[in-house]
């Protein structure tokens, strides 16, 4: 039933060969290394390869590894891998049906369950659906018919707010955690030992999420359904506003899904695993893929002027007048990455604090102590030296992406508009002229906004108080 979705490994005993195979996409990590015995090595972690491997490597989505033929071989191999530009005609109900089957896939269940929402588009969809189709299932019998939702942000955040319209437009539990800048800076170091990368976005953006997993898992909940994967295949993110043409649009998602491993994946599967907890993301869904990724681009594409903002696609296959799935003003909220929903003072904290931790010399000796995928900022240079101290082997930095980006872009992507050269940073906040608190609307550039942030505010217990706020609703759920 969901096939494609997990990773397996199967052995031969009569003369102990074997097959490994990852999912279609990477929804979970794996990676693969060789001991100087010339012995072969599986894990889902880095930790469990780097004591006993000469070198590793990430195992690549949707291969297969045969250790008598040696070598990796593609098994999934859908239509848009090849990036030729698309031309099925884009029909609401068609993706509207196929995204709700994915949904309807991941309410396999025997176990307490919820819904991560964060008030944006995708995860409030998969609330709306999951809600309505949630009575009558087997985890319904179990555990009552009730779906209960989760969200986590800085007090009065954008997310927070939303993701309380839509549970009470739902009728959802709704459990809203609340953390402080000083309690995400405290789980930096866990973070990154438990999400395995130094990327500056993944951290922003996993910290978050890895401290609501815990008080999640804490209430008894064992699998959670989220929102990953919408963004890579709509070109939801903000930057896509400046896509030239049809083509580089395209080639664009292409390129996003098939990275998605590297990023909002490895965080939504290591933030949540790392509490033992399991994420499903209906998005990621092969057959969902396959129907959103025929659709011809042109229909993608972002047309301010005539009403179609970012993922206009999805949002109007689920506009329906006569049986609403969202109101109106969240079906059409603009996007909002995650990192920057959670709070915008998260962002900026991590600038300061980093600032405190990294200096100028250190950042002008930086291509001599990281010579792969130098770190161009104080922020990137603190989260490398975390990494470089849990993992401290080649191969484990080589595992990480790098390349300039804005709001999340490709590198390519960045050529898009000249101004984005002068702005690198993954912030939805840095797609300048799109998104409606651009830094540039708020006081000038991404560094501007950091140093606002005063080293004496993130030592005064006063500004930021180290606590964890949980709201009257957390309700065990025991299983």
């Amino acid at each position: 039933m969901l096939d494609g979705m997990f990773s397996f490994v199967l052995l031969d005993t009569r003369d102990n060969s074997f097959i490994v195979a990852r999912d279609a996409v990477g929804i979970t990590s794996l990676y693969i290394g060789w001991g100087l015995d010339g012995s072969i090595w599986i894990s889902s972690e880095l930790k469990g390869l780097n004591d006993d491997c000469e070198h590793f490597q990430c195992f690549p989505p949707g291969h297969l590894y045969s250790s008598k033929n040696g070598g990796f071989r593609r098994w999934y191999n859908p239509i848009w891998f090849s990036e030729a530009i698309p031309s099925s005609p884009y029909d609401p109900l068609v993706l509207r049906r196929a995204f709700e089957n994915a949904v309807i896939k991941r309410l396999m269940t025997d176990v307490p369950f919820g819904v991560l929402l964060s008030g944006g588009l995708d995860s409030s969809l998969v609330a709306s659906i999951t809600a309505s189709h949630l009575a009558g299932t087997k985890a319904a019998k179990q555990w009552g018919s009730q779906l209960h939702c989760f969200c986590v942000g800085l007090e009065g955040s954008p997310d927070l707010k939303a993701a309380r319209e839509v549970a009470d437009y739902l009728g959802t539990v709704h459990h809203e955690f609340h953390f402080t800048v000083q309690d995400g800076i405290d789980a930096i170091e866990d973070a990154i030992y438990h999400i395995e990368t130094y990327d500056v976005t993944t951290i922003r953006a996993s910290t978050p999420m890895f401290l609501m997993s815990r008080k999640i898992k804490a209430l008894g909940v064992k699998m959670v359904i989220s929102g990953e994967g919408s963004d890579e295949i709509f070109g939801g993110y903000l930057y896509f506003h400046k896509a030239p043409n049809k083509e580089e649009f395209h080639r664009e998602t292409c390129h996003k899904i098939k990275a998605l491993h590297q990023y909002d994946c490895l965080r939504a599967n290591k933030s949540t695993s790392a509490w033992g907890l399991e994420a499903r993301v209906p998005f990621l869904d092969k057959d969902f893929i396959n129907v959103a990724m025929a659709i011809d681009p042109q229909w993608k594409m972002i047309r301010p002027e005539e009403g179609r903002i970012e993922k206009w696609v999805l949002r109007k296959a689920f506009d329906d007048e006569d049986h609403p799935y969202l109101p109106k003003h969240i079906l059409y909220r603009q996007k909002e990455q995650f990192s920057d929903g959670v709070g915008y003072s998260w962002i900026d904290g991590l600038k300061a604090h980093a600032a405190l931790h990294v200096t100028d010399k250190m950042m002008q000796n930086a291509e001599f102590i990281f010579p792969h995928n130098t770190p161009n900022t104080k922020e990137a240079y603190y989260y490398r030296m975390i990494f470089e101290r849990f993992f401290p082997q080649n191969s484990a930095s080589l595992t990480v992406p790098g390349g300039a980006s804005v709001a999340c872009s490709t590198a390519k992507a960045v050529e898009w508009d000249a101004s984005w050269s002068n702005n690198l940073d993954p912030s939805g906040r840095a797609a300048l002229g799109v998104h409606l608190s651009a830094y540039a609307d708020t006081g000038g550039s991404a560094a501007a906004q950091a140093a606002k942030v005063s080293s004496s505010k993130m030592i005064n217990n006063n500004v930021l108080p180290r606590m964890m706020e949980v709201s009257a609703k957390e309700v065990a759920i025991h299983g």
